[in-house]
């Protein structure tokens, strides 16, 4: 299998992925905003919790910025409902 990056600049291929709730997120819905892929190993490691809530604490900064963040994680569908430790 042949794998290319993409470069900065170029456009992103469409993907649809489910969200924590099971519902689609398809990237091309959200044509005309910066998108902010960040991705999250294992979301509650303490590393990756204190990414997700950078990103919390950061949002209306990045609505300024026309900008959504999406958190990816390999976690299961049900690990990443529970609540976020302290």
């Amino acid at each position: 299998m042949s794998e290319s990056l993409i470069r900065i600049g170029e456009k992103a291929p469409n993907f649809v992925l489910k969200d924590q709730n099971k519902n689609e997120f398809r990237l091309y819905d959200h044509v005309g905003r910066r998108i902010l892929l960040s991705f999250h190993p294992l979301a509650w490691t303490p590393v990756c919790a204190k990414q997700m809530k950078a990103l919390d604490r950061s949002h209306d900064a990045f609505a300024h910025l026309n900008t959504f963040a999406v958190g990816l994680s390999v976690d299961s569908v049900p690990y990443p409902r529970a609540p976020r430790p302290g």
